[in-house]
């Protein structure tokens, strides 16, 4: 389907009333020879969402990239959150960059308005070999085995615990808990009470994206039609026995005061955890070095798999993170530069760098064999824990993630949900039954805007 223009209108005005607030070798010939007859280099605009720790990794990324050849140049241009770049991009895609960082929840809309060349099509011409990447990462961007766009920045969700207080409370710090009912149970003997100072076991923020990984944790689709995989999504699945039970215990941690409500901002879960007023947590594998600095050699962190239910079957969690996509509107010439960048980031020492200055997944499994990498799992043996998740975690449809158009603001209404549970003004139930027909209305009139049938 080719958007219209009328059509491409209708489709901006939908979602504004749905309450939408890179293994190659460096610079290829084909560039090259677009690149001599102009004037001088391609100049590519690149926007990205990285701050702190990742956006100054992949300015120096970027600036070795640009310092190691001469046709073509990046150009940075942050556009801060995720969801501030997207929507500037649906405002005006034809302004928009040459190479984009999208979240991984935009995957079904960049498809559905065609604002991107495929991937797969650099990929099938140069005969481009992806077979040394991870592919529990490729499959989540994967739709009907093809990719649109090249994963990036990877995640996933682990539950991060202080070992120094483990020891202190008398519990086993290299047996961490593995089930939501055995982190309830460390909860309430790490929780101390001292006068009106209280250290809580545990805390995890108010994030969409950790209660869709809990569900997919515990084999639970998000949406129906094979997690919007086998065909478009119609409607939502958070009401299920799966994401009632995860937001139940949610709630419980709160109510038995072992745990505590520190809203929607991981940054302020990553703090208390650096100032040991909270004893675990579940976060981003990204988050590592934000966590390490914050905890300054206070402590020492230990990493485990994210806990699942304990009557449910042994799945795994997704990905998070982002990925590169190539603007189609933007001329072949400029189009052949990105590719060359996308190669050239995803080569074994870039991925590396990546990772090490990061936190994220080296998407490229050669990137492990790097003497920086190994440097880096010898100073965070833990990090290893990230790994094995990764490679230990079956492919099925609920693990491959969800894909529909409206996910942000899905997330959005999950997030409403998940506060109205835990502050006691509704039923963890009755939260996710309203949730859940907010974000079907949601899909729906999606799907007749885009013409999905």
């Amino acid at each position: 389907m080719r958007l219209k223009q009328n059509l491409w209108t209708k489709v901006v005005a939908g979602l504004i009333v749905l309450g939408l607030a890179v293994t190659g070798c460096g610079t290829q010939a084909a560039v090259k020879a677009s690149a001599v007859k102009q004037s001088g280099p391609v100049t590519l605009t690149f926007w990205h969402s990285m701050g702190g720790v990742p956006g100054k990794t992949l300015t120096t990324l970027v600036d070795k990239y640009n310092a190691s050849q001469k046709d073509v140049q990046v150009k940075l241009v942050y556009q801060g959150s995720y969801d501030d770049a997207f929507n500037k991009l649906k405002a005006s895609p034809d302004q928009g960059p040459d190479l984009f960082q999208v979240y991984d929840i935009g995957t079904r809309y960049m498809i559905d308005a065609e604002l991107a060349t495929p991937m797969q099509e650099f990929i099938d011409k140069d005969k481009y070999d992806v077979s040394k990447f991870e592919p529990h990462v490729l499959n989540y961007y994967k739709v009907k085995d093809k990719l649109n766009s090249m994963p990036f920045n990877a995640s996933m969700p682990v539950l991060y615990y202080n070992k120094t207080m483990f020891k202190e409370a008398g519990l086993n710090p290299e047996q961490p808990p593995t089930t939501w009912d055995e982190v309830e149970k460390d909860a309430k003997i790490l929780t101390k009470k001292t006068g009106d100072q209280t250290v809580y076991g545990f805390s995890q923020a108010i994030y969409g994206w950790l209660f869709e990984q809990g569900m997919a944790r515990n084999g639970a689709p998000y949406v129906n039609n094979g997690n919007g995989r086998d065909s478009a999504t119609t409607a939502s699945l958070v009401n299920s026995q799966s994401g009632v039970d995860l937001l139940t215990k949610w709630k419980q941690l709160v109510d038995e005061g072992v745990a505590v409500n520190l809203g929607r901002k991981t940054a302020d879960t990553q703090k208390a955890f650096g100032a040991k007023q909270i004893a675990m947590t579940i976060d981003s594998s990204g988050t590592l070095p934000n966590l390490t600095t914050a905890a300054n050699g206070n402590f020492e962190i230990g990493i485990a798999p994210l806990p699942k239910g304990s009557n449910v079957a042994d799945s795994g969690p997704m990905i998070g993170g982002g990925s590169f996509w190539i603007m189609k509107s933007k001329p072949k010439t400029q189009q052949e530069a990105a590719w060359s960048f996308v190669k050239w980031a995803m080569e074994p020492s870039q991925m590396a760098e990546w990772a090490v200055g990061t936190g994220y997944l080296p998407i490229n499994k050669v990137a492990t064999e790097q003497d920086t990498f190994k440097e880096f799992i010898k100073k965070y043996p833990a990090y290893q824990v990230v790994l094995d998740q990764l490679h230990n975690t079956p492919e099925n449809r609920v693990t491959q993630g969800a894909l529909m158009g409206v996910f942000p603001q899905a997330r959005a209404t999950i997030e409403t949900a998940i506060e109205q549970a835990v502050l006691n003004k509704a039923t963890p139930k009755a939260a996710l039954d309203d949730a859940n027909k907010k974000m079907t209305d949601s899909i729906l009139e999606y799907n007749q805007t885009m013409g999905i049938k």
